[in-house]
């Protein structure tokens, strides 16, 4: 079971609301999804929990690109929900389409027909299948909202999201939507 909130920071403090995330295919899709939810320049927070598994954060500060969170990207990956948040950028792999076109186009190196080794091997040729065990992403994004880095790392599944809210001075917001 997954539970997703938006907190979005307005003159008059922390909203929150519930979300529904069925029509969210991409990143970008959460992204626009949250700046509608704020205003032009407002601090939107989406937050994703998984019955305890995994739970993720993606700030939008207006136009700016999203930064996200996952407390376990190996976890996040099996699931539709943080497939989302798991960019090609965050796991630090090419784009799927450059390396359609390197792919296309022979940039590898290798001759026309010649396995590379990672492909004797039986892995992904570029590793594009391995996704790190345990936090990924940027843990400061929460730094000037009360919570730091360090803190943000030792969240549990659990409760991080009642602890966030508590950080942030909205908890009775959060717990209202939930």
């Amino acid at each position: 079971m997954y539970f997703a909130a938006l907190l979005a920071r307005t003159d008059d403090g922390w909203q929150a609301s519930d979300t529904d995330l069925d029509d969210v295919e991409t990143l970008t899709d959460l992204a626009d999804l949250a700046r509608a939810a704020g205003g032009d320049e407002e601090t939107v927070l989406v937050c994703i929990e998984h019955d305890g598994v995994w739970f993720g954060v993606v700030r939008v500060d207006g136009e700016d690109d999203p930064r996200v969170f996952v407390s376990d990207a190996a976890a996040a990956m099996r699931s539709a929900y943080g497939e989302l948040l798991l960019s090609d950028e965050l796991l630090g792999r090419e784009p799927e389409d450059l390396a359609a076109l390197e792919q296309l186009v022979d940039l590898d190196g290798t001759e026309d027909g010649e396995p590379d080794s990672a492909a004797e091997d039986g892995g992904a040729a570029d590793g594009q299948d391995q996704v790190p065990p345990g936090p990924l992403g940027d843990a400061e994004l929460l730094r000037d909202l009360g919570m730091a880095a360090a803190a943000v790392l030792t969240l549990t599944a659990d409760d991080a999201l009642s602890q966030i809210a508590d950080a942030l001075g909205c908890t009775d917001m959060l717990e209202a939507v939930r």
